[in-house]
């Protein structure tokens, strides 16, 4: 059953027609359908932004604001919540549909329009609006519980972790050196596991639309020294040499975002780094891109590392949900997914430079602070 078969369907008639609007509102009345009309393209937008409907018939020609312009205007600028079909009303001698269709709209109907045809299209496109609304809906659903699900597993997990670190500690008793090699053993593991569902929850709060982010000044080249200085142990682990390049001292580097966002994206990146190179080293340069034909200057942060590299097949899709690399540590695959929404809340691009057996170069840019008023982001 449809999630709206409950209430009557609202159809939004737009034609500058009064006999076409009348006749068309009289089919659809007697259907049972509500019925709003607008006489003109501007008043259709006024009145899709003040009340969304579930189907819009709209005349193509039409004087000032025609269908077209309606068309691409509702697909293309307006930010409506749920998606609208349009079906488009055309006269024989009306110019090529197709460009209405190219724009957006979902399909067409010729005048003088004839009752059966007319309802035959309402229906099937109303059908269509009413299966994309169910599926919309269970994706809310689905995010939701994962969202719950996953908050609600950060309790016991975060407890777990105080709960290893006394033991670690010493604080409940002196340990075995066995029991000393489980407890670190447990311990890394749910720390893994307490970053796979914070990462988790982070990805659903973008994607849900839950996202605020804190704008502020934020100095790169304390920030990306306060990273290295947080994961320097885990490079001594391995043997690893972090390399810093941040260019000249007396740059100020910064840029305008959320710092505990910047500071989760590039301890990604770092770790990452980290964790696929056995041998070598990390370099991590800054540098500042001036472009002459344009107002905004960018920062370009690059994370280069000596690792095994990224075969080309998986290049395209590295920054996509749920791709996981063929390496035998690749993680969840959605840490560089979180990465690249990350950046495109900053109004950045992240990319990937990578070649079998030399290694792999990240490089984040992100508008100059200098150069770009403060941007306002709440998903």
């Amino acid at each position: 059953m449809s999630l709206q078969s409950s209430r009557s369907d609202k159809i939004l008639v737009v034609d500058d027609s009064p006999d076409n609007v009348f006749l068309i509102k009289t089919i659809l009345e007697e259907e049972g359908y509500t019925v709003s009309t607008a006489e003109n393209g501007i008043s259709a937008l006024a009145e899709l932004q003040a009340s969304p409907c579930d189907l819009v018939l709209l005349d193509l020609m039409m004087p000032g604001m025609d269908g077209y312009e309606v068309t691409r205007r509702v697909r293309g600028e307006m930010k409506l919540p749920q998606y609208i079909p349009i079906l488009l009303i055309t006269a024989h001698d009306a110019p090529n549909v197709a460009q209405g269709l190219d724009l957006g709209a979902d399909d067409f109907i010729r005048k003088p329009v004839t009752v059966d045809e007319l309802l035959a299209r309402v229906r099937s496109l109303l059908r269509l609006k009413h299966s994309m609304d169910e599926r919309d809906e269970i994706a809310r659903q689905r995010e939701d519980f994962v969202s719950r699900l996953t908050h609600d597993l950060r309790t016991p997990l975060v407890a777990a972790d105080r709960m290893l670190a006394l033991f670690q500690q010493g604080a409940l008793g002196d340990l075995s050196p066995q029991m000393q090699e489980v407890i670190t053993i447990m311990a890394r593991s749910n720390i893994n596991l307490l970053s796979m569902v914070n990462t988790l929850l982070e990805v659903y709060r973008f994607e849900a639309g839950r996202k605020t982010l804190a704008f502020q000044p934020v100095n790169l080249t304390q920030l990306l020294d306060e990273v290295v200085g947080e994961l320097t142990p885990l490079a001594q682990e391995k043997r690893l040499v972090i390399n810093r390049d941040f260019g000249d001292v007396s740059t100020t580097n910064q840029v305008m975002g959320d710092r505990l966002e910047l500071h989760r994206l590039f301890t990604n990146l770092i770790g990452n780094a980290i964790k696929f190179t056995t041998s070598g080293e990390i370099n991590i340069r800054l540098k500042t891109l001036i472009f002459a034909s344009s107002v905004n200057n960018y920062i370009n942060i690059e994370i280069a590392d000596t690792g095994p590299g990224i075969p080309p097949a998986e290049q395209s899709t590295l920054f996509e949900r749920f791709r996981q690399g063929s390496h035998k540590i690749s993680g969840s695959g959605l840490g560089l997914y979180l990465s690249r929404r990350i950046v495109e809340a900053h109004q950045g691009k992240i990319l990937v430079n990578s070649e079998l057996g030399k290694g792999s170069v990240f490089i984040v840019s992100l508008p100059a602070m200098t150069t770009v008023s403060p941007p306002e982001y709440t998903n």
